[in-house]
């Protein structure tokens, strides 16, 4: 055991110390740089401060005449130790004298005070003993020795020379019988907690050994759970032997916002999951550093803390983030012999006038028809009230050429379809990982004429069962434990919906759908990512609520949507490295299908269960608007490349 920490309680014992030093500031830091993202949260704890400042204020052999004076003039007002200061010799005169004696026999050494402390449990201690040779260092090692027992508050030695020799004495102040233990401070552990992790017992002498050992134990019971500021910040024993135990838990007392020239500071401090007044964590701090990032807004974000303004013991957050660009103007064309012309206008803004609110809008054109064309407008209002309630809405209105594949891939059908409507969604976590969601929809979807293929435009019942007015309500739970919504590491999301359609529309069923990722940080920036998407239906499902499978987020190294049913599975595999700054590179295996089963199943589905695979390469891109994702898979009938904006899972 430290011996300095060993005399922990031995000036506390008879006084309030109320010092409290922050000596370590610990920096949270997260640097988004390119895929990687890492927070660091777990910072050293710092070392007990205030305990160490007690310890330099006890008395003691190796402590100077000025410590050990003012120990003494801070315990005044005490009776006990009031008496025992007028019989105390000062320390300097005790060390002046010690050494005249070297080299005498020892005739005896006895030990004066004690009143509960056995007089054998001192003796068996010490060095200096009957019939040895008298050593200044050997008393000086017994003064220690006696402090090291634990049961003691102070000590000294008295001598008398006689014919045979010297005779020592040591002068004992035994600490006093516990008799209670007043917990203060306390706010995040109860005290019954508290108390259940301290050793001592009632109505026997307090001994400072097991007091330090169970300051250590609650101290690190605290960082075990984040809690690495709270340390105890004032100890004392009065005459009637209450320890009273007064701890500092590192209050919040409240948050600085930097670099935030667009973005509202309340956008930031909203997400902290510490409020002022309460301890600070290093695992809520980890968890709010991942919230603001997520948000989309940051390229860095740095935590560090700050002794407080109102209270020193207390700290302030101060939050640093460089802003990155969030609002978009975009206009893209494009040509093929099928289509034509092609053309594509959006402006978007993820944090619209910093207020963490999104919006956007994108209009499309061109194509053979001059018909084609619409427009997808989505909003979103992350804070509806105090409990993080979630606005979500989503506006379109679009006519376009849709190719209809085989399970072979082979086309079907070349149509113009059109789409309507709009859904309405609101989001409530349940927890910090969990939330829920209800949303409304109305979408109407038509046929609106054929272009080549086979012709079904005079298919009245193939027409009347996939085209129409859906009405529906969706209820989705889902946990997400990511650290990095946009490129996790680490963590999983798992979610499951039931869609229920009806509500006076054209189409009624029943949608269930579940989805599970996990991804596993192997080092390095290396990252495997597992993936379960399933789906089912008891319904014939019309074309535009239909599962669909194929394409670059579902089974790569096939058409879009090239497999349709009432049923679906999918399952992934992905093992993602770093190549350069910004750019990562993957190996993927996909497999999965959908099945139909159901009445008026053309030849684009299939009745039955056939599992597809592919594999392939990747790589993903950092850029200002967004990770851009490039893939080959390999399919059953060869390979194909998929392109898009964003990444896959």
């Amino acid at each position: 055991m430290n011996k300095k920490r060993g005399r922990l309680l031995a000036c506390a014992v008879a006084m309030a110390v109320t010092n409290f030093t922050l000596l370590e500031m610990p920096v949270v830091h997260a640097q988004t740089d390119g895929a990687a993202y890492n927070t660091v949260a777990d910072s050293k704890a710092p070392q007990t401060a205030d305990n160490n400042k007690i310890i330099k204020d006890a008395p003691g052999v190796k402590q100077e005449m000025s410590d050990v004076d003012k120990a003494k003039k801070d315990n005044a007002g005490t009776k006990r130790i009031d008496d025992w200061q007028k019989q105390r010799p000062v320390e300097k005169d005790l060390a002046g004298t010690t050494a005249q004696y070297n080299g005498l026999t020892v005739v005896k050494v006895a030990v004066t005070g004690l009143k509960n402390i056995p007089e054998a449990t001192v003796l068996e201690a010490l060095k200096t003993k009957a019939g040895g040779e008298f050593s200044a260092d050997n008393v000086a090692a017994d003064r220690q020795a006696i402090y090291d027992t634990g049961f003691f508050y102070d000590n000294f030695p008295a001598y008398e020379v006689v014919p045979e020799g010297i005779k020592v004495t040591y002068h004992v102040l035994e600490n006093p019988i516990l008799n209670k233990v007043n917990i203060t401070g306390n706010k995040e552990f109860t005290e019954a907690k508290i108390k259940s992790l301290l050793a001592l017992e009632e109505g026997k002498v307090i001994n400072t050994k097991t007091v330090n050992t169970d300051i250590a134990n609650v101290e690190a019971e605290y960082r075990k759970e984040g809690y690495i500021l709270a340390k105890v910040n004032n100890m004392s024993m009065n005459d009637d032997g209450v320890l009273n135990i007064d701890f500092n838990e590192g209050i919040v007392e409240g948050y600085t916002v930097k670099g935030n020239d667009k973005t509202k500071a309340k956008v930031i401090t909203r997400e902290m999951r510490m409020k002022p007044g309460d301890a600070f964590n290093a695992k809520l701090a980890k968890r709010s550093m991942q919230r603001i990032y997520n948000l989309g807004f940051f390229q860095d974000v740095n935590m560090k803390l700050l002794p407080g303004q109102q209270n020193p013991n207390n700290i302030i957050i101060e939050t640093t983030v460089v802003e990155k660009r969030t609002g978009s103007f975009g206009i893209g064309a494009g040509y093929s012999s099928s289509d034509g012309f092609i053309g594509m206008v959006s402006l978007s803004d993820s944090n619209l006038r910093g207020t963490g609110d999104s919006a956007k809008l994108t209009y499309e054109f061109g194509g053979d028809s001059s018909d084609d064309h619409g427009y997808t407008f989505s909003y979103r209002h992350p804070w509806l009230d105090s409990k993080e309630t979630s606005l979500g809405l989503r506006l379109y209105d679009r006519t376009y050429q849709y190719d209809d594949y085989n399970t072979q891939g082979h086309e079907i059908e070349e149509y113009d379809r059109s789409y309507k409507g709009g859904e309405i969604s609101l989001g409530r976590p349940a927890n910090e990982y969990t939330t829920n969601f209800v949303t409304l929809k109305i979408r109407d979807d038509q046929y609106d004429g054929h272009e080549s293929g086979l012709d079904r435009s005079n298919e009245q019942d193939w027409i009347n069962s996939n085209f129409g007015t859906t009405r529906s309500i969706t209820l989705a739970h889902v946990v997400d434990t990511r650290d990095n919504i946009y490129n996790p590491s680490e963590g999983s999301k798992y979610s499951a919906s039931v869609e229920a359609a009806g509500l006076g529309g054209d189409f009624s069923y029943d949608k269930y759908m579940l989805s599970a990722q996990r991804y596993f940080n192997l080092g390095h920036s290396h990252v495997l990512a597992l993936r379960f998407n399933g789906g089912y239906s008891d319904s014939d499902l019309p074309e535009s609520g239909r599962f669909e499978i194929g394409g670059q987020t579902t089974l790569r190294g096939y058409k879009d949507d090239q497999f349709k049913g009432n049923n679906m599975i999918t399952g992934s595999v992905e093992y993602r490295f770093p190549i350069v700054k910004k750019v990562q590179g993957a190996l993927f295996f996909d497999m999965g299908d959908a099945w139909e089963g159901k009445s008026w199943a053309w030849q684009s589905v299939e009745d039955s269960f056939t599992l597809h695979h592919s594999y392939g390469i990747g790589f993903q891109i950092e850029t200002p608007v967004g990770p851009l994702r490039l893939d080959y898979g390999i399919g059953e009938d060869g390979g194909r490349t998929h392109f898009s904006v964003g990444g896959t899972f």
